[in-house]
Parts: C-alpha cells; structure tokens; sequence
C-alpha cells in the first residue's frame, strides 16, 4: 500500500468519524434543545458542517446545565431535612396565606409559588435603591455592619476605584473576624486579574468562580452564565439586582456615560431565598455545604411586606424565568410596565405582551438608546413593528444607558433583579428576581419608572419605517440571531 492510498484511508476514517459525531450530537440536540428554532438550526449544521458545528454545540449549544442538576440534587438530598423543619417550623408562621387574596390573585399568587423554591412571605421589608451611589454606600453600610458572616456573588468583578474598595470592605469584614465569601462568573469577570483573587485569600477571604474545580473542557461552556448579584450579611440583610461591580455602573466611563440602574436592600425571610440561592452556586462550585448560616427568618420591623424570590436557571426543570414574564404579563389588568437594556423576546412572551395591549391594558416598554453593545443599537426596532402595531409602547431613555430589570403589573406585582427580556435570560443564565405582592412596593417602582419615561422619547411605527434599508435589515437580522443573543 501507498502512502496516498494510506493518507487517502485515514481521511476517510477521520471524516466517518466526524460525521458519526455529527450525527449523534445531532440527536442530542433534538432530545435537549429547548426551542424548535435552536434545535433546526442546530441540526442542520451539525449534519452539514459538523467540523465547524460539533465544538460551536458543545460550547454554546446546551440549554441545560446537567452538571448543575447533578449537584443540585446533591445539595438538596443533604439539606432536604433542614429545608422541611424550616418550612414547617420559623418559616410557616412568615408563609403568606392565599385565602388573604381575592379572585385570579389566589392562582396568580399560587404560580409563582410553584416557580419558586421557597413561596410568598410576609414580614419583609424592600427597599429601592436608585443607581450605583445609593446601591454601593448601602451595600457597603451592610458589609461593614456585619457581624458573622458575607455571601457575596457577582457576574462581573472590575479591578477598577469601586473594585478596590469593595475588596477592601470584603478584607476589613474578614480581618474583624467575619466569614467572607466570594463567588464570581468566569466569563464575565474574565478580565479579573489573579492578584485581586490573591490579596482577597491572603486576607482569608474564600473565593471561588461559579465553574468550580472543574476540567478544562467542562470550563469551555460558556453559554451558561451566572448572571446573578447578591449579596447577603448575617442572613439579616440582604442585597440584589441589577448592579456589577464597576466603576461603569457609576457612570465614570466617558464612552457609556450616565449608568441608569437598580438595586434591592431587603429585610425579612425574603433573605433566606437569596441565601439559598447562593448556598446553591457555592456547592456546585465547591462541593461544601456552608454551616453556621441564619436559617431562622426574621420579620422587618418597619414593614411588612409580602414577597419571594425567583431564582431561574438552566438547571431548572421548566423555563422559570420565561414564565415568569409570561406571567406578569398575563396577570395584568390596567398595566404592565417593563424596564429592560435588552428587548429580545421569544414568541410565547411576544404573543403575551401583543394580547394585553389589545385587551386594553397600559403596557409600556423602557429600553435605552445608547447600548453598551454595538450589536444591539438596532434590538429597540426589530421588534416594534410587532408590538407598536397592537397598542405596546415603546420607549427609548435618553439619559445614559439604562441597565434597570424592572417590571410593574397593577399594584399588585413588582419584579426587580438581574433577568434581562431575552432569550440568555429566558434560558441559558442564571438570574434571581425579587417579586413582591404588595401595593406600596408597586407604587414606589411605578413612580420610579414614571421619572424615567420623563427622560425617554417614545417610538412608533414610523421611526422603523423611516430608517435606510440597511438599517431595517440589521435590525431584522437581530432578530434572526436572537435565539443566540
């Protein structure tokens, strides 16, 4: 035999081989892709080019987190007993009592339950907190009244002026004796430098990033993300919502400008969802069970407010976070207000948000104008001539760059946290979202987002029409590529 007749044999081995990967990746795709657009799309790339399309899948195509799940069932199994004495124990007396509400409110209340790990409190207190000056001196107030312990978990760490001086609150708490955590996702704090992680476990801070100690080709799944911000001190106070930690979400880049945003410092047993939450992501990423945690809630003494929290990922069994905005929406009688930096929906949320406008509810859209994504500058029109066409109003901020989560239905749900109206957040992050049932919450949001319609300029119909082909097809091409977004 030749040696081209060999190489010949060995090419055709190779491509046999790819195909047959190809193919198999193919029927994994069908069984465990969650859309009927992804798992097409997939599909055919995988039995036409699969060279190219077997790694792409194995990095971006999963739409569950199966390691996750495996942990979870773990983590679940050892602290099952824990979560039962609690729920039947100190917690009960804080369960919110459905036969307190009137008509559709008792199932509305009911879902939302279902979704959520631990259901509808009373006994909480939440507080808004406006941009980054209000969220960091109050987070910062937190630390440092700290007395055992700091859960700390952020998507993106920026070692910039509000990075060091959060590190250093972090350090001053661990040095006075308090038990320090820190967790981080890292893709999105990739540009973290190793030395911030080196003076934070000098100084006996236990940091970890959200993959774990796991293998480099386990690692190479960058398409689940935890996108999540919570911080939480003494299973007393906790914090959540939109803001990173960087000195852009205080408005100091020049290129971006003003940082719109919103946060969460809250009081009550709503703390012990955002403390689970975040025991959770601790074991996947370490295996370790945290002890010495406040696990008995506290009521608020200066309100009482009824909330839980949402926390969605890709581990989920169903789409929690997409039914969670399909819910609202849904529920809405007079309004539903949404604040959001990125309006990409899937066509179920689409529909939902189409029929409350035509049924004569008030629904409203913030996006911002300006983008920290050269990409999504075109998102506020590839979608507006769908909802503009039933009564949905769009409207642009003008003032910066809005980042904000946000979400009023009536007076009687509010939703802020870190899930964006798009399909990464629907299906391939990991969020947390506080939802409150409670009139004054909703007023207080409601007259925040009234002062930023002040700076907003709405959009209609007209505004797409009126742009060059060039830019109609781009924002149309969003929308094509809006399953990967």
């Amino acid at each position: 035999m030749d040696i081209g007749t060999f190489n010949f044999g060995l090419a055709g081995i190779g491509l046999a081989v790819v195909y047959t990967l190809g193919f198999l990746s193919a029927v994994d795709a069908v069984m465990k892709t969650r859309t009927p657009q992804g798992t097409t799309a997939w599909v055919f790339a995988l039995a036409t080019v699969p060279l190219v399309a077997i790694p792409l899948y194995f990095i971006l195509g999963r739409s569950r987190f199966d390691d996750y799940v495996d942990a979870l069932r773990t983590f679940d199994n050892e602290i099952a007993d824990g979560l039962e004495q609690a729920s039947h124990g100190a917690l009960k007396a804080f369960l919110a009592p459905h036969g307190t509400a009137e008509g559709r409110e008792v199932g509305e209340m009911q879902a939302f339950d279902q979704m959520a790990t631990v259901p509808f409190t009373t006994g909480n207190q939440i507080e808004l907190l406006v941009d980054g000056d209000d969220t960091f001196d109050a987070l910062f107030a937190g630390i440092d009244a700290a007395e055992r312990y700091v859960l700390a978990q952020f998507y993106i760490i920026h070692d910039d002026q509000i990075g060091r001086t959060f590190k250093e609150r972090l350090i001053a708490a661990a040095r006075r004796g308090v038990e320090v955590r820190l967790m981080y996702d890292t893709v999105g704090s990739i540009k973290l430098p190793r030395s911030y992680r080196r003076e934070l476990d000098a100084a006996g801070v236990t940091v970890c990033p959200f993959s774990g100690p796991r293998s480099w080709l386990k690692k190479l799944r960058l398409n689940f993300r935890n996108h999540r911000k919570i911080v939480v001190c003494d299973g007393r106070v906790a914090f959540a919502g939109g803001l990173n930690v960087g000195d852009e979400y205080l408005g100091r880049d020049e290129t971006i400008g003003n940082w719109r945003d919103t946060h969460l410092r809250v009081h009550g047993p709503i703390v012990q969802g955002l403390q689970l939450s975040f025991c959770r992501d601790w074991f996947y990423g370490t295996r370790e069970e945290i002890d010495g945690l406040q696990w008995e809630p506290t009521a608020s003494e200066e309100a009482d407010q009824t909330a839980l929290v949402l926390a969605s990922g890709p581990a989920d069994e169903i789409e929690t976070c997409g039914l969670l905005y399909a819910h609202v929406i849904e529920s809405a009688e007079q309004r539903i207000w949404i604040a959001t930096p990125y309006f990409v929906p899937d066509g179920r949320v689409l529909g939902a948000l189409q029929l409350a406008a035509l049924r004569g509810v008030d629904v409203r859209i913030l996006m911002p104008r300006t983008s920290d994504s050269i990409f999504f500058k075109y998102v506020p029109y590839a979608y507006l001539p769908d909802v503009a066409r039933t009564g949905v109003r769009v409207f642009l901020y003008e003032d910066g760059f809005m980042h904000q989560k946000v979400a009023v239905v009536d007076r009687d749900f509010a939703a802020v946290g870190t899930a964006n109206f798009d399909n990464r957040s629907f299906r391939l992050n990991f969020e947390a979202t506080v939802v409150a049932h409670d009139e004054g919450v909703c007023d207080d949001v409601a007259r925040m987002l009234e002062r930023d319609l002040a700076s907003c300029t709405e959009i209609g119909l007209k505004d797409i029409e009126g742009k060059s082909f060039a830019f109609r097809f781009a924002a149309n091409a969003t929308r094509m590529l809006a399953p990967v977004l």
